[in-house]
């Protein structure tokens, strides 16, 4: 299942799984409103207590939206059987990661992802009903050397040209940056 964004679309195209992969409308973004394309650092000048996950944005989704929208993915998730590939985003992957464990939206902000990188949730063995998250923000698989740089203020994030431009919605990856990706 992927997010109608054109960057996780294209994400599921690169790992191989887009034949069988369904746009579903949930594992999208949250609406950042007024704070599209601002960074945590430039918020907090203004808002110096802001807190995404507790806060929400103005004019975008609040924290209760993005948390019914995970726990509707997850109660659809739950039906299913075997695995599940998702394609998603990092802060709505950060809340539905805490919602698979039971936390609440707020605790999503203790839960860091990196571009490109992999998670699993999964049970605990012979339970079924004991949710536990497997593997959380696994970047193993990209080129050492080109690992983003991440900042706790995101002052100083650097990202390979590959994966800047897998967030960026307008526009293919061109054949440079692909071989990038397959170091």
């Amino acid at each position: 299942m992927t997010s109608p964004a054109l960057r996780a679309r294209r994400t599921c195209e690169l790992a191989a799984l887009n034949p069988a992969a369904t746009v579903e409308p949930d594992l999208a973004e949250r609406n950042y409103g007024d704070y599209a394309g601002q960074r945590t650092l430039d918020i907090q000048k203004a808002r110096r207590d802001w807190n995404l996950f507790r806060d929400g944005c103005p004019f975008g989704e609040t924290p209760a939206q993005v948390s019914d929208r995970a726990d509707r993915l997850l109660v659809g998730l739950r039906r299913m059987n075997g695995n599940i590939a998702l394609f998603s985003h990092g802060h709505f992957g950060r809340v539905l990661g805490a919602h698979w464990i039971g936390l609440a939206v707020e605790h999503a902000q203790h839960f860091l992802l990196s571009t490109a990188s992999l998670s699993v949730l999964g049970y605990e063995p012979d339970r079924s009903d004991r949710p536990v998250i497997v593997l959380w923000n696994d970047v193993s698989h990209i080129n050492p050397g080109t690992l983003p740089v991440i900042s706790a203020d995101d002052s100083q994030m650097i990202k390979p040209p590959a994966i800047e431009r897998w967030e960026n919605e307008g526009g293919e990856i061109p054949e440079i940056a692909q071989s990038e990706t397959r170091r």
